[in-house]
């Protein structure tokens, strides 16, 4: 698949004027149309709705677009839980997702009325205590163990994971929260990150399927929504297929209907919680090239860093980069493009080919449009850019702007510091 950004050089060098590099930048006709397509593939359930992860593009802007496209949020903690209650979500709108988590963010949980999702078999006492009270609606969470592997090589290891409950645990569960006043349960399981197959979630679907009928006959509770959460990747690399978002919705129609309508179970709602197939490839890192070296190997440095977007300090992650006005050049250098950390990790590419870069040319880097912002730093005393976005209509509207050195000195008890950098 060809990586095509959704932004030129002309219309950059125009941002640019207002808005320095580095910044992130978002497409709201991509974003809505994405959308659009999600619920499209799961039109067929009656109950579904995607539950977008907060935590991938926590932008208050970018949450009421998808507000509006009719997402609910999926919050991890309290401040989560106070973005999407300011952006008006309310109630049944949000699903509080956590582990280990702290007694206030349940509480915040509960005062809004969110769905609560346990982690633990022991939280059920500890929400109880906190909140005086078991919610009609919860849910828990499920971690099968072992291996989970599926076609296409994609595997993971839930069995060496901290999230989720044992099936002994979650019928124990279902009956514990059934005494203490539960009366619509559901079931949630997170098990494969990003992955790039049509595959992943119609086998998700059927484990919870089949794990869902045996909660019926063990527990005869009812069981009311089964949350299928995320994984559903986007394809970081050039050579990889994206996702059949249609595709996905049939397979999990099929499995719907094999499983749950002969059991006497097709009332029950489906839930996603996508974020980076929400978001990732709706947002670019854009940065500009300000210094290129020549020693051991070509570097080319540019005004941003793992500060700006991690993943390829941490994970090394892919994330393709467009040279923008050179979409067409011919690939014929090497470079590392490298930020300015003190750290040797701090390289958005090594080896990598790309047309010649001259200080001054503007690197767009793909597939940051979630985890990227969100997962920003300070060290080196670095500032996060700017969040922008680009229209529908071609107008480009600023959302978050970029942090001051009186942002990165707010926190200390300094006043003569704090006056000086205001």
């Amino acid at each position: 698949m060809e990586k095509k950004p959704f932004v030129t050089l002309e219309q950059i060098q125009t941002i640019a004027e207002t808005y320095p590099t580095p910044f992130h930048l978002y497409d709201e006709k991509g974003i809505r149309e994405n959308a659009r397509r999600l619920h499209q593939a799961f039109a067929w359930n009656k109950g579904y709705k995607e539950y977008f992860a907060v935590k991938a593009t926590p932008n208050p802007f970018i949450l009421k677009i998808l507000r509006e496209e009719g997402c609910g949020t999926d919050c991890s903690s309290l401040t989560e839980l106070m973005l999407s209650e300011g952006c008006g979500f309310t109630g049944p709108e949000i699903m509080f997702s956590s582990n280990d988590t702290p007694a206030e963010d349940f509480a915040y949980a509960g005062k809004l009325g969110a769905t609560i999702n346990l982690d633990d078999i022991t939280h059920i006492q500890y929400v109880e205590d906190i909140l005086g009270r078991i919610p009609e609606t919860i849910s828990c969470r499920y971690n099968p163990g072992g291996v989970y592997e599926i076609s296409n090589g994609i595997m993971d290891n839930p069995g060496d994971a901290k999230y989720g409950m044992t099936k002994a645990q979650m019928i124990e569960a279902f009956r514990i929260l059934q005494k203490k006043g539960a009366k619509t349960l559901g079931i949630h399981a997170f098990l494969v990150s990003n992955t790039v197959t049509n595959d992943y979630y119609p086998a998700l679907a059927r484990t919870l399927f089949e794990l869902a009928v045996e909660l019926k006959k063990e527990t005869k509770a009812h069981i009311g929504f089964i949350n299928l959460s995320g994984g559903v990747g986007i394809p970081y690399r050039p050579e990889q297929e994206p996702n059949d978002i249609l595709a996905i919705g049939e397979g999990v129609r099929k499995a719907f209907e094999e499983i749950l309508v002969p059991a006497g179970m097709g009332d029950v709602a489906l839930f996603t919680e996508c974020g980076r197939f929400m978001l990732g490839p709706y947002g670019c890192l854009v940065t500009k090239a300000i210094h290129e070296k020549h020693t051991y190997k070509e570097y080319i440095g540019v005004d941003a860093c793992a500060a700006n977007l991690m993943r390829p300090a941490i994970y090394g992650a892919y994330h393709h980069i467009t040279v923008a006005g050179k979409e067409d050049a011919p690939c014929d250098h090497m470079y590392d493009v490298v930020g300015s950390l003190c750290e040797n990790n701090d390289k958005f590419a090594i080896d990598r080919m790309l047309p010649q870069v001259e200080t001054g040319d503007y690197l767009i880097i793909h597939d940051a449009g979630a985890h990227g912002f969100a997962m920003g730093y300070n060290y080196n005393g670095k500032l996060r850019s700017a969040e922008l976005l680009l229209k529908e209509d071609g107008a480009v509207q600023m959302i978050r702007r970029a942090e001051t050195p009186g942002d990165y000195f707010a926190t200390f008890d300094f006043c003569d510091l704090l006056k000086r950098f205001k």
